[in-house]
């Protein structure tokens, strides 16, 4: 073996539990065999079940990579900010954005403060997406199509996939979209166009207590709207183990079932709480003399983190961006010091070091809406309006998350970083609203409306959703799982009524029009897919969008004569500050008590009706569900799976943002939607076996399987699948097994447990200021196989000598290397997550005896960085690793001097030795090498 110094980010790259009867367990004994198993129901939703929530997880992990591996390749370039590596240009702002904000470092800050029962349930999990890679990949056409092979996962990439996936959530640029307006029509006008950013929130749930259901029992049931990608956000699965037993919607990468679940004692949903808990700050920055860079906060002049990261983009230049982190959070705009505006990002995962995975596995163990409770009082991010239930009648109605309390004006605008009016009020959390889930009449909703969460934001859904889910569900008290889809699915659309009560009264209108306004104020005011009428609104609504947009009243933000600021906020902030998105989601309130006087407005609609119905009678409308569809994101838009028609892939469907069938399109911009119903569910709290769910597309991420797409149609049409909880009506496949059966191999059951590195006992361990805590803990060659193989198997470490090596060989290279008392093999864990393998020897006992004079008290150490840290990661990342090391050795006085032998070939790693104190020896000849020997003594560091 060699030695590396490589480092840089990675360049690749936007029971007790178990209800009885017939949801328990077959008894044919195989379940205790087996490290876990994998059933399927006719929709190739895998149902897994294992002997503990360890094996559990590892099973979760494992089916993902198997289901979604191009998926989560996406996921984890997309939290690294690599994603331009394989994607080009177009990545690039992303890639930029997320490096800036740093992440990665985030989770893994999270990652080393989770409990360490939740941080071995994490690593199982990926160690379970580390060992279906390879196979999944294998499946998946996307990574043949781009030339790569899966990358590997660390323990903290579940969190940094969980801050990538929500980090604009709160809708923070936003902010800036207010500063613009208030720059541009004035202080009094910033709140004029409320609406929740590029697109418009759309997800419903609803709870209807005993007294309003069939079974008697209470059922909850919604849908959550995010951005459709395919494959889907959703991942319908159920987890079993004599603990629990769960049906869910999980998020592809990350363990358990955060959102959506039923236990069979209790069911929860949530809905997005409109909350803001994200700030903005004006910085002033100064770059010292020595280079170092200063940020201007509270108190003076301090010092802030800063380094540069290199870019990789496919098919053009590497881009290097420098990173900056202020007192008050990462610089996220700006950052150049003395040049243009400067704004950091403060959030609490990145403030408080926590996200709430705590409350995970928590979930999974509830049985009653207590239980449920308890555990979100951990919860952090993003903040949610929790609805649940139990099998007792119990409900529960609550926000859960974490909002700092800080001034009412850092929700509303960017504020100034030096002036502690707006600093957060530290270790303080805002109140979370909670009540009564069902009301007198039975019956909870949550639709993103200003409600429950009223106190911790600013702008809220319209109440059109909320008060329509609620009016439907009124009207009956016999409600069925099955009857569930005429709520998912209705079309009203309540906010068309300012607009169609101005074409009403509009003045002047020709022959056409008034024929145009007479058949919309006789339509029904549903966005059916076969209404032509529906159509006709869709029109009458962009033309009046644009026509508001060249109005002098908001020509301020609109114009084109006078240049935004905005053009200096990076191009991934651009879709918050466009003016005429903004308008058509503004549409409602502009039209009725907007800065536009009363006489102006109906002109507007005057002159809408008259071109539209001009247009009309050139092209008759047809039918809304051919121009409404589908647009959903893919990685790699290029590659149409399946040979798909393109119906098949963007199916034309009914709904509009308003709709409690809420599909999303761009009011004035386009009809087709990219937003809408990412699943939707039934949770019944009689039967589990009677609740339904869907997601868009299918179970199977793998283009051509036979569940790739095979739910489109139904969650299409807004019908539903049943959950099947009866094992004996499953498909099982071939067991899998993580060790073989005992009888196999005797020996194998007196073998001991593997445990994760965070929890190893350490050999050393020492707190570095500004780095974090480093511990060295012994090598585990069966459980560290993998980890291993995927560093010392990459093109980075080629010194280290074992590109070729199986993850078997390297097992074994490991278990030989443990059997020695004079070679140690170690894992170094920064803040809890590994870091790096250091290696010791004896150079006496060792063949680089044999090429150099050995003295007493020489000591031989080789060391390998792991690949997603390094010098581009976090300034003086190696030489903090040194010190701990360093330490370690020269804590046994009989250690007099340090002895390395980096390939001669390794010119960075040696400039390093060099830097640090070791004084250089002279070349030699190894069998699988030439080497340098560099030497430091205790001399030279100052030990006596």
């Amino acid at each position: 073996m060699g030695e590396t110094m490589t480092t840089g980010v990675d360049s690749e790259r936007p029971g007790a539990g178990a209800p009885g009867g017939s949801e328990a367990f077959p008894d044919d004994g195989e379940a205790s065999r087996d490290a876990f198993e994998v059933f399927r129901d006719d929709w190739g939703i895998p149902h897994l079940r294992a002997a503990d929530t360890l094996a559990l997880a590892h099973a979760q992990g494992y089916v993902t990579a198997l289901d979604r591996a191009w998926q989560l390749e996406t996921e984890r370039h997309r939290l690294l900010g690599t994603s331009a590596s394989r994607l080009g240009a177009e990545a690039v702002d992303w890639d930029r954005f997320v490096r800036r904000a740093r992440l990665a470092d985030t989770a893994r800050r999270c990652f080393g403060r989770l409990a360490p029962e939740t941080a071995a349930w994490v690593g199982a999990y990926v160690d379970g997406v580390n060992d279906g890679l390879v196979e999944g990949a294998s499946r998946a056409p996307e990574f043949a199509a781009v030339g790569l092979a899966p990358g590997r996962w660390e323990p903290w990439t579940p969190l940094g996939v969980w801050l990538s996936t929500h980090i604009l959530f709160a809708g923070f640029p936003t902010k800036l979209w207010r500063e613009e307006v208030a720059h541009r029509l004035g202080e009094d006008r910033m709140t004029l166009f409320a609406t929740d950013g590029p697109g418009t929130a759309g997800s419903n749930g609803w709870l209807l207590s005993g007294a309003r259901t069939a079974s008697g029992a209470p059922l909850l049931a919604g849908d959550p709207h995010r951005f459709i990608e395919a494959p889907g956000v959703y991942q319908q699965i159920r987890l079993a183990c004599p603990e629990f037993d769960v049906v869910g919607l999980a998020v592809p990468g990350v363990p358990g079932i955060a959102h959506f679940g039923h236990t069979g004692g209790v069911a929860w949903a949530i809905t997005n709480a409109m909350a803001d808990y994200q700030d903005l700050y004006r910085e002033q920055l100064r770059r010292t003399p020595d280079g170092e860079v200063e940020a201007l906060g509270p108190d003076g002049w301090c010092r802030a983190h800063a380094h540069t990261e290199t870019i990789e983009v496919a098919g053009a230049a590497p881009e290097t961006v420098e990173v900056i982190e202020t007192d008050r959070g990462p610089v996220i705009i700006g950052g150049d010091p003395g040049a243009g505006e400067t704004i950091s990002l403060r959030h609490p995962p990145r403030v408080t070091g926590e996200l709430g995975f705590d409350v995970l596995p928590a979930l999974l163990r509830a049985r009653t809406v207590d239980d449920l409770d308890t555990a979100l009082d951990r919860w952090v991010e993003p903040v949610n309006v929790v609805l649940a239930a139990d099998t007792a009648g119990g409900t529960l109605h609550r926000v859960a998350g974490h909002v700092p309390v800080r001034p009412d004006l850092n929700r509303l605008r960017v504020v100034p970083a030096e002036d502690p009016a707006y600093a957060w009020r530290e270790g303080e959390a805002a109140p979370l609203p909670r009540t009564g889930a069902a009301g007198p009449d039975g019956i909870a909703v949550m639709a993103n409306e200003r409600g429950l969460a009223a106190p911790l934001g600013v702008e809220f859904a319209p109440p059109h959703r909320a008060r329509r889910i609620r009016e439907l569900l009124g009207a009956r008290t016999d409600w069925s799982p099955a009857a569930m889809a005429a709520v998912h699915t209705d079309t009203r659309l309540a906010s068309s009524r300012p607009l169609l009560s101005l074409l009403a009264r509009a003045p002047g209108l020709g022959p056409a029009a008034r024929l145009l306004r007479d058949r919309l104020l006789r339509w029904d005011r549903h966005m059916d897919a076969d209404s032509t009428d529906a159509t006709l609104y869709a029109r009458l609504r962009t033309d009046v969008v644009h026509r508001l947009a060249g109005h002098p009243a908001l020509k301020g933000v609109t114009g084109a004569d006078d240049p935004w600021r905005s053009a200096a906020y990076p191009a991934l902030f651009r879709p918050w500050l466009a003016a005429v998105p903004r308008i058509g989601y503004a549409l409602e309130s502009l039209l009725t008590v907007g800065p536009l006087p009363y006489e102006d407005r109906l002109a507007v609609v005057a002159a809408s009706a008259e071109a539209v119905a001009a247009a009309a009678e050139e092209t008759p409308p047809g039918p809304w569900g051919e121009l409404h569809r589908l647009s959903p994101w893919q990685a790699l838009p290029d590659l149409v799976p399946d040979g798909s028609d393109a119906e098949a892939i963007r199916p034309g469907l009914a709904g509009d943002h308003d709709c409690v069938l809420s599909t999303s399109g761009v009011p004035g911009v386009t009809d087709l939607f990219a937003r809408g119903p990412a699943a939707r569910y039934v949770w019944d709290l009689a039967r589990r076996e009677g609740s339904r769910w869907v997601v868009p597309f299918g179970a199977s991420g793998v283009p051509g399987s036979a569940h790739h797409r095979d739910q489109m149609p139904l969650w299409a049409r807004g019908a539903l699948v049943p959950v099947v909880t009866d094992w004996n009506l499953l498909h099982r496949t071939p067991p899998h097994r993580t060790s073989p059966h005992p009888e196999e191999t005797p020996a194998m059951t007196a073998a001991p447990e593997h445990v994760a590195p965070a929890l190893r006992p350490a050999v050393h361990e020492q707190k570095i200021e500004g780095f974090g805590t480093v511990r060295l803990v012994p090598v585990d060659p069966a459980a560290d196989a993998g980890l291993l193989h995927g560093w010392v198997t990459e093109e980075r470490a080629r010194f280290w000598g074992m590109a070729d090596h199986t993850r078997e060989q390297v097992r074994e290279i490991y278990e030989f290397v443990g059997s020695l008392p004079t070679h140690h093999a170690y894992l170094a864990l920064r803040d809890g997550v590994p870091a790096a393998l250091f290696q010791t020897y004896e150079p006496d006992a060792d063949p680089v005896g044999e090429c150099y004079d050995v003295q007493p008290g020489d000591f031989g150490v080789h060391l390998l960085i792991a690949p997603a840290e390094g010098e581009g990661a976090v300034k003086g990342y190696t030489d903090a690793l040194l010190t701990a090391f360093i330490a370690h050795v020269f804590s046994d006085p009989a250690h007099l001097r340090v002895v390395v032998e980096p390939d001669a070939r390794n010119e960075k790693a040696i400039a390093r030795m060099v830097r640090i104190g070791f004084e250089l020896g002279p070349e030699i000849r190894k069998p699988e090498k030439t080497a340098r020997l560099a030497f430091l003594t205790r001399a030279a560091l100052g030990l006596a």
